[in-house]
């Protein structure tokens, strides 16, 4: 008893943060063999995931209502930081998209991830719902701002999924459906002059994901190797330790984008199946917080979260399996790297913080 009110006086949701813990957990396991049982590594994913706890905790503290008067301020500070990056941002594999503040440095585009969600929220719930066509579009032009920026950086993954943290605060907002149906339709036929402004590289990306035959030792290694890794695993997977593709290093990006073949080769279709489940149960959860949620701006917030920690399951392993093209999107608290991980835990924050706040004013 005297547990659960500590809980509550953290305003953490227990079965949310056990089940977040297990995915973290089951990100150790398979990094400590993928990565050779560097103790480097992992003492670093240690930090990451400490940090990440941490922030969540203080998250959830901030009453929504707070965090609804700060949206509009956060989204244009990182509209701000995202210009500072084209002018004096560092450089890292061919792409400039971090900052250097000297004691650390950090990319902007992540804070996007939460302020675009969070400044449409903000923008909807000042007035009744479904929005008109107008505030439709003027939301449109908050996505379409920091995800050409982003773009900008040669960020297509992040840019990706700035895009369906904003586009899914508008749907949940109940746009009609022949509003959805034209974007889809003015999104189709744009589609050539989005080809003709893609980097070569994200072409080739493209093309690979049609055809990863065609270039199977250059463009379609990635996605073969990664066919090939999961396939072998069966149904029981070879066991920990075991995974010849990442051991002899054929698979590539073991740690990061590709870490979901890995553990499917060692833990198999069943362990597969059991990390789908815990995802599952994370995202039922914060859909019932969600529906739950009092206000127009914690309900919508909520949702989007939720919605955008689903896109990052399904892009991921759809690289993986080679349904979708390679666009370099970690697998959600599993994955190697901090930045993707401190930005889930926040949100995963906002949402216990809007859960708690329903209980605080219905007790």
């Amino acid at each position: 008893m005297e547990g659960k009110t500590t809980l509550q006086r953290l305003h953490l949701d227990i079965s949310l943060l056990i089940a977040l813990i297990i995915l973290c957990g089951i990100g150790f396991v398979i990094l400590y063999s993928v990565g050779e049982q560097q103790s480097a590594l992992i003492t670093r994913q240690l930090i990451h995931v400490i940090v990440a706890f941490l922030l969540l905790l203080v998250c959830a503290q901030i009453s929504p209502t707070q965090l609804q008067r700060w949206s509009l301020w956060i989204y244009l500070f990182g509209i701000i930081l995202l210009i500072l990056v084209l002018y004096f941002g560092q450089m890292s594999k061919g792409a400039q998209r971090w900052l250097d503040l000297s004691l650390f440095r950090f990319q902007p585009s992540e804070i996007m991830k939460l302020a675009v969600p969070m400044a449409i929220a903000w923008y909807f719930s000042e007035n009744h719902l479904p929005p008109s066509l107008l505030r439709t579009i003027v939301a449109c032009g908050m996505i379409i701002v920091p995800v050409l920026l982003i773009g900008k950086q040669s960020d297509l993954g992040t840019a990706l999924l700035v895009a369906a943290a904003g586009l899914s605060v508008i749907f949940v907002a109940g746009v009609s459906w022949k509003l959805i149906t034209s974007f889809i339709l003015l999104t189709t036929l744009s589609t050539p002059v989005l080809w003709h402004f893609m980097h070569d590289y994200q072409r080739r990306r493209v093309l690979t994901f049609l055809d990863p035959e065609q270039d199977p030792l250059g463009a379609g290694y990635h996605i073969i190797q990664s066919k090939i890794a999961i396939g072998s695993g069966g149904l029981y997977g070879k066991g920990w330790f075991n995974g010849t593709q990442s051991h002899l290093e054929f698979l590539p990006e073991r740690l990061t984008d590709f870490i979901f073949s890995g553990f499917s080769e060692e833990f198999g279709f069943i362990g597969a199946l059991f990390l789908l489940c815990i995802y599952t149960f994370v995202i039922a959860r914060c859909l019932f917080i969600a529906v739950n949620a009092q206000y127009t701006f914690d309900r919508l917030l909520a949702f989007s979260l939720t919605l955008t920690f689903f896109v990052y399951i399904v892009v991921n392993m759809g690289m993986a399996t080679g349904q979708l093209p390679v666009v370099g999107v970690p697998l959600p608290l599993i994955s190697y790297g901090g930045t993707s991980m401190v930005t889930l835990m926040i949100g995963f924050g906002i949402t216990m913080a809007i859960n708690s706040h329903r209980r605080l004013l219905s007790a």
